[in-house]
Formats: C-alpha cells, structure tokens, sequence
C-alpha cells in the first residue's frame, strides 16, 4: 500500500497478532481500520460488500477459512455469527496466532456473544489520526518519555492558531488529509447524514433522525463539559421542551455503538482532603470535527468564539492523547471535585505511574495552569497513589520544556507518542 500513512496503531497490532488467535480491531467508520488491517492480512472478505462471503458462514464455511492467515474480515458486524465461527476456528487451530482480523465500525445488537472470546480474542481501538499520524506534529515530545519522567525538549510544528482551528474542524479522518476546509465540512456534513439515517437503523435500531441531529448538536455544544442527561434533555429539546430521559439514554447508546463517542471518565484517586469528587464523565467525540461539523461551525466562527474554541483545542488534544496513551496500554480520564478545581486529562498507566494534563490554547495562561497542576499534585495522597511522573501543560503554539516549577510544557504539534 504505496499511499498508506504509519499509525500509532501498527505497532499496536504486530504486537496483538503475535499474542492471540484473533484480533478485533474498533473503530468509527472511515478512521482507517481497513487500510491497516489490510497491511497485515493474507486475505480479505468485505462483508458488507461480498454476499456470498456472508451466505458461507452457515452453508459453506470452509469457503472463508480454508485460506491464507491471516484472514481479515472486514465489517464483521453485518454478520455477527461470524464471532462464533472465528472463536471456533481459532481453539481448533490449538494455540495458533494472528490467524484473524475482525474490523468493525459498529457493535452488534447481541453484543452478549462476544463475551465468549475472552483469552481468544485482542482489541484494538483505533480512532482517526493525531496531530503526528497526519504531519502537522513533529512529535519531538514523546508521551512515553513524559511518563517516565523524562525531560522533553523541541518547539512547535510551525502551525497558526487559525490553522489548528482548521485542523479541528477538518479532523483526523484519513480521508480528508488533502482536503481544504469547504470540502472537509461537505463530507462530514454527509458522514454525520448517513450515520443518522442509515448506520444507526441498520446496525443499532431505529431513532428519531431529527432528535438524534438535535443531540448531536447538544453534544456538540458540551464538548469539554460534564453534562446531566437532564441538561442534555433540555439543550436536545429546546422550545419543544426536554426530551425523555429514556430517549436521550437510547440515542447515546447508539452513538456509542458506533464507536462516535470517547467520553473521558472520572478519576478517582486518593485525596488528602475529603473533598467530594465528581464521578460524572466528560464528554467528547471520537474526533473534534464531529462536534463542529454537528453544530455547523467553521474555524473562522471558532475564531470568533474563542471560550467555545478553548474546548474544542482541548478535544483535539484529548483525541491525541489518547492516542498515544493507548499504544502505552494506558488510559485517559479527567479530574473534578466538588468545588469547581479541574485536570483537563489524568493518564495513567497499568503499572499506576500517572501524568496530568492541562490544555490551554494561548501562552498566557501557561502560569496560571501550572499552578493549579501544582496545587493538584499536593492534595493527591502521593504516599498511596504515587507521586506524578509528570504535569504537563499542553498549549497550542511556542516551545517544549520543563519550567523551573517542574511543570513541563508543550505544544501540541510538538506531541507525539
């Protein structure tokens, strides 16, 4: 594949498909699954293209798995007993591995089957591309090496504040990284139409496609925020009046099973203080184009609205970490207590190291949110929970360093994994 972008994720799977039998790799539509699934697989099926594909699992399996390995099946999910056929061939191949890649955009109504293929089966989460996937980061600051402590030197991409407010709105979808803007927000636009009119009634149930534009608009407006459904239910309904909880719950989920949302859940570490800490997750979408395209703004109405463009960067930049935490086997969660006092991002890794993170677009709130990663670390209870590997400050332009404080900072085209 002459034109294929490496991704963070490739490493990700050489190290799956030498550890199982199977690898199911997921992600929202059009993030690239099938263009790195492909790199690795001997054979492809499409299934959602190949009806005979689909006809064979029942009549003539051999058809499928009598072929080279590894075989890669390609939106398994229009054909979920397809699950159970892989889990069977991979015990029957006694201990073999990289024998099958599942890529799938959405996750099947009878979600109960795959619970089955504990030990048989590795995931992959793949999301669109970071900042250094697509060329506008130098990745110069490795995540890793600020897990562990490192001190990380380098200076931004080059990229303007009006660019990143580009790079928001077109997003990390493969597909558009030779797209200018007006084209960007016409294909979003049209993703955005058929996830509410086709993939949500094929692959999860129907719903109402005007409600479900109205939450994604709602969404779209919480982005970087920790809304009740009942704030959700009031913005989704306007003039109209709240929309039901159950529907509000309903439509989530079928956001969900189309790997659209990537919600940040509540940290909940050991505190020095009794201060009660909010356990409700912040919300954010698989990619930050989603949220403007869904409310139909441009980078010049971000421009205009620089508090509504603060949690949009912020957005970019969790999408990013995520990235690169994943390839860690680390996670990304966020910090609230009671009174008010945030972290934007907690990363924390299987071994309990953690960093924090606060995202802050212009240089001349760098002090104020080194200090308040300062104040975090103190109340943290360093003696159960550990003390932070790093405090980072990521900013969108200017240079990478550690201020005498200890706080590192960086710009996000300097990131990388």
């Amino acid at each position: 594949m002459p034109d294929y972008r490496p991704r963070v994720a490739d490493a990700e799977l050489s190290d799956l498909v030498q550890a199982v039998g199977a690898v199911l790799i997921e992600g929202p539509k059009a993030c690239g699954k099938t263009a790195t699934a492909s790199r690795v697989a001997a054979t492809v099926f499409t299934m959602d293209q190949d009806g005979t594909a689909r006809a064979s699992i029942e009549l003539n399996p051999d058809y499928l798995f009598d072929r080279p390995t590894p075989i890669l099946f390609d939106e398994w999910q229009v054909a979920p007993d397809l699950w159970n056929r892989v889990r069977h061939a991979v015990d029957a191949a006694d201990r073999g591995r990289g024998l099958y890649l599942l890529a799938g955009s959405a996750t099947p109504r009878d979600d109960v089957n795959r619970h089955s293929g504990a030990g048989r089966f590795g995931v992959l989460r793949m999301r669109p591309m970071s900042l250094f996937e697509s060329s506008h980061s130098t990745g110069e600051v490795s995540v890793a090496a600020l897990l562990a402590g490192q001190k990380q030197m380098g200076r931004d991409g080059g990229l303007t504040v009006p660019q990143l407010m580009e790079r928001i709105v077109i997003g990390g979808w493969p597909d558009l990284l030779e797209a200018d803007e007006t084209s960007a927000r016409r294909w979003l636009s049209g993703y955005l139409r058929q996830v509410v009119e086709v993939d949500i009634p094929s692959f999860v149930g129907r719903r109402d496609p005007r409600t479900m534009s109205r939450v994604l608009a709602s969404l779209g407006r919480f982005v970087g925020q920790s809304p009740t459904t009942r704030a959700i239910s009031a913005d989704a309904g306007g003039e109209r009046g709240p929309v039901a909880p159950a529907t509000i719950y309903s439509h989530l989920d079928a956001l969900e099973r189309l790997q659209l949302l990537d919600n940040s859940e509540a940290w909940q570490p050991h505190m020095r203080s009794r201060t009660r800490l909010r356990t409700t997750a912040t919300r954010y979408f698989v990619d930050p184009s989603l949220a403007t395209s869904a409310l139909g703004v441009s980078s010049t109405d971000l421009l205009n609205d620089l508090e509504a463009a603060g949690f949009h960067f912020e957005a970019l930049v969790l999408r990013d970490l995520r990235i690169y935490a994943q390839r860690l086997e680390g996670r990304v969660d966020t910090w609230r207590d009671a009174e008010g006092h945030e972290v934007d991002a907690v990363i924390t890794l299987p071994g309990g190291e953690w960093a924090a993170v606060e995202v802050k677009m212009s240089q001349k709130d760098v002090d104020k949110a080194a200090a308040a990663l300062l104040r975090f670390a103190d109340r943290v209870d360093t003696e159960r929970q550990g003390k932070p590997m790093s405090l980072i400050v990521v900013t969108a332009t200017g240079s990478a360093g550690r201020r005498p404080d200890g706080v590192n900072v960086v710009p996000i085209t300097a990131l990388g994994p």
